[in-house]
């Protein structure tokens, strides 16, 4: 990458406004189906697993290809990389908003689901490192949470849009929306200072990212299939060993490469490993509670598209509040107070949550509700701006790209467990996604992944913020963007 804009110049904000819109964009895509769901499936027949699919394969594809991204980046530029992916992902949006009614619908629209994912693997890597770059440690976790916050606020904005534009417009209209967006960040970052220098001797190899791909993607639909199937039925332990085993040789891979797609070895940082493991285990939660909620909204307090969407206000919020007061927690005192406070928080506003489900009673849902929000917005940005700040300048795309795939892995796979408990604890329910008692099963799922991820953070996070030029020290004489062999 080239020499970022410089750290005093006005630029840098816009900068931060190119970067922080788009991230909000791919964020959005990751929830605002959610209240169209049940449109969307009378619309095009989707069951419930194909309600799954219509999250997850825009999650998958992004977990699988993010680090791709990364290298795209080196190997093209971050412009270029990143105007590409806009490109394909406001196109794949538009391919959405046309899917037809009937036997095409499905697959036509879970398959640009998945372009979708791709296009926002593109610009997600580069996006974090470029405002990382562009601001010192004095603003870096004021930026940061603005660049994290704002897209956070995105994702859990996503069921009120997409419930605006369900019940006054269309379903489609959720996806046509990318459309505006997309092109004003093309012309942002058109006038924005973006890098455009490529790093000589980037490398991509095929059989890498058929291996990430093909493992990741099977070991998730393994996991989503043991909901109905049974978890010891042959095709479950077929899709999870096959998976398993592609995901296992592909990091074995990394390990050996003298240029890999994805750097491993950043994980020999303590700390950067701990920012990481907490930022995927909260993803995991997060997305298998904004699905679920919405479902319950709609299908057991017989709330319509726009009402549930207002409904998750007291989730959204105390998460806009807490953002910032997180940024600036963690420029005075670093990650750990924030974040493990967060966590705790998140954990204990699920539990209370789910206790309320079976009640039908949505008032009582809202406390709950409000503590999980307040737990999110201290966690998200402090926990990616510490990882980030963890490696130098020249490293941050492939820490970016190795952040990204962990997170999304955890998403995909919290949607994909999440709903194979709900599935499970409730299996035959005519005309219904989900029951009270198998959603409240699920999102102890929810609240168990956010302990987990408070104990990780108790362990692994840092007790200081990172020196200006990071922790992590990569041999001389490697590629910067790979990382050592």
């Amino acid at each position: 990458m080239s020499t970022p804009a410089p750290e005093s110049s006005p630029k840098r904000w816009l900068v931060l406004v190119a970067m922080t819109g788009s991230l909000s964009m791919i964020m959005l895509d990751q929830t605002v189906v959610s209240v169209a769901l049940p449109t969307m499936g009378r619309d095009l027949s989707l069951d419930p697993a194909g309600q799954q699919w219509m999250v997850n394969a825009y999650v998958l594809a992004l977990a699988a290809l993010v680090a791709l991204g990364g290298k795209a980046a080196d190997l093209l530029g971050p412009r270029r990389a990143f105007r590409s992916g806009v490109t394909l992902f406001f196109l794949a949006s538009v391919g959405c908003g046309l899917s037809p009614a009937g036997d095409l619908g499905e697959a036509t629209i879970i398959a640009c689901r998945t372009l979708q994912g791709a296009g926002a693997a593109l610009m997600v890597p580069v996006s974090g490192a470029i405002v990382i770059a562009s601001f010192g440690p004095g603003e870096r976790g004021r930026a940061m949470a603005i660049f994290a916050g704002i897209s956070q606020i995105f994702v859990a904005l996503g069921p009120l849009i997409g419930g605006l534009l369900t019940e006054y417009v269309s379903w489609r209209a959720v996806f046509f929306l990318n459309v505006p967006v997309g092109i004003t960040t093309l012309v942002l970052v058109a006038i924005a200072p973006v890098p455009a220098a490529r790093v000589p001797g980037t490398v991509v190899r095929p059989l890498d990212v058929v291996l990430v791909v093909a493992g990741l993607a099977a070991t998730t639909f393994g996991i989503q299939l043991a909901g109905t199937a049974g978890p010891a039925s042959a095709p479950v332990l077929a899709l999870l060993v096959g998976g398993l085993a592609a995901t296992g040789w592909f990091v074995v891979r990394q390990v050996r490469a003298a240029d890999p797609l994805i750097h491993v070895r950043l994980f020999t940082d303590r700390a950067f490993t701990g920012d990481t493991v907490v930022m995927g285990l909260v993803q995991f939660g997060l997305l298998g509670l904004v699905l679920y909620s919405s479902i319950y909204l709609q299908e057991l307090l017989d709330l319509g598209p726009m009402q549930a969407g207002l409904a998750v206000l007291p989730l959204i919020l105390p998460l806009t509040l807490a953002a910032q007061l997180g940024g600036r927690w963690f420029d005075r005192a670093g990650v750990r107070g924030p974040v493990i406070t967060g966590l705790v928080l998140c954990a204990a506003g699920t539990v209370l949550w789910l206790l309320a489900l079976p009640g039908l009673d949505y008032a009582l849902q809202t406390p709950g509700m409000a503590l999980v929000g307040v737990g999110l917005g201290l966690t998200l940005s402090p926990t990616n701006t510490d990882a980030l700040a963890r490696v130098g300048v020249t490293e941050r795309t492939q820490a970016s790209g190795v952040v990204q795939t962990v997170r999304q892995l955890g998403g995909t796979l919290g949607v994909a467990v999440i709903g194979a408990v709900v599935i499970a604890a409730e299996p035959d329910l005519p005309g219904r996604t989900a029951g009270p008692a198998g959603i409240a099963a699920g999102f102890g799922v929810a609240a168990g992944a956010f302990a987990l991820a408070a104990v990780v953070g108790a362990l692994l996070l840092a007790r200081r913020v990172p020196a200006p030029t990071g922790t992590v020290k990569l041999p001389a004489g490697t590629n910067p963007s790979a990382g050592p062999g």
